[in-house]
């Protein structure tokens, strides 16, 4: 009885703090999410590639676009840490530029082919049938396509540019968001509340939007992580085979290209926005994975 006395006496004195269901949740989220050092590095280079996309023009030592042909390929040096392009521009102010295109690409292809994906998905397995299996048939279809393939079709259709390479990368990443909430919505259909949803009246719309699709965008929100390094990937991808971003706008891939006809004069210039791309694509996929634990509570509890 003292005890329990007490920690009333503490609680009712503000001495203990009393975590409600939400804030503790939160806290065994964020414990779960950080739980390996890799996924510390990984948080903490993302936010360091969003410093750079934002803060570009102040961190940047040189214009990217400034030509300076009596120092071209120029190796690494106090003025220019990774050298000089063939064109004399500055690499380190194009690659911190360069992060503003891939973090860019990366974003709102992932949110074109979520949004379209998870709709299509939604309609599939909510509605069955015709729908079900004309929706499926077109996914099934364009999965069968190598990514890079599909992309670069797609990349000679619409043309080159960011936002077209946005467009082409998004597009080629619908299927695996259809076929995922499909999945979801199919399990989820049957269940008790959703019934009495149809029961009390709802219609399928909002049977649909309201008690379906919020228990589908857990799955979804770790395959949007997880694809952003892959957008990121398939932009540099791209743009190595010359249908990505327009010169002379910074791109990671589009150096990597114009770097590898002069690694023998100047390897830098190819192998460090590589390094850039691996490890930018490395940070999502590690964070992605965190997320997938700590959404996960079967995961979770392994941990």
């Amino acid at each position: 009885m003292s005890g329990k006395t007490s920690a009333k006496a503490l609680k009712a004195s503000g001495k203990v703090k009393v975590l409600t269901p939400k804030q503790e949740r939160r806290q065994q989220f964020i414990k779960a999410f950080f739980s390996r050092k890799p996924v510390i590095v990984g948080f903490i280079i993302i936010v360091l590639m969003i410093i750079c996309a934002l803060a570009a023009p102040i961190l940047s030592p040189y214009d990217p676009y400034t030509q300076d042909l009596l120092n071209a390929l120029a190796g690494p040096s106090s003025a220019h840490p990774l050298g000089t392009d063939a064109l004399g521009r500055d690499m380190l102010s194009r690659i911190i530029y360069g992060s503003r295109a891939s973090l860019s690409v990366g974003l709102v292809s992932t949110a074109i082919a979520g949004g379209a994906g998870i709709a299509l998905g939604l309609l599939a397995g909510y509605l069955g049938k015709v729908v079900d299996a004309v929706v499926m048939r077109i996914m099934d279809a364009m999965m069968s396509i190598p990514v890079i393939i599909l992309a670069l079709f797609l990349g000679a259709v619409l043309g080159k540019g960011l936002g077209n390479v946005m467009l082409c990368i998004g597009i080629v990443m619908i299927p695996s968001y259809a076929r995922l909430t499909r999945g979801q919505v199919l399990s989820v259909k049957q269940l008790d509340y959703v019934t009495a949803g149809k029961i009390g009246g709802a219609t399928r719309l909002k049977n649909a939007v309201k008690h379906i699709l919020p228990n589908c965008l857990s799955p979804n929100l770790v395959l949007m992580t997880m694809n952003l390094g892959s957008a990121i990937l398939t932009e540099a991808s791209l743009s190595f085979l010359g249908m990505g971003i327009n010169p002379p706008t910074p791109s990671w891939g589009a150096m990597v290209s114009e770097g590898y006809n002069y690694l023998s004069r100047n390897p830098v210039i190819a192998i460090a926005p590589g390094i850039f791309i691996l490890i930018t694509v490395w940070s999502f996929n590690v964070c992605g994975d965190a997320l997938r634990d700590a959404l996960d509570p079967k995961l979770r509890s392994t941990r």
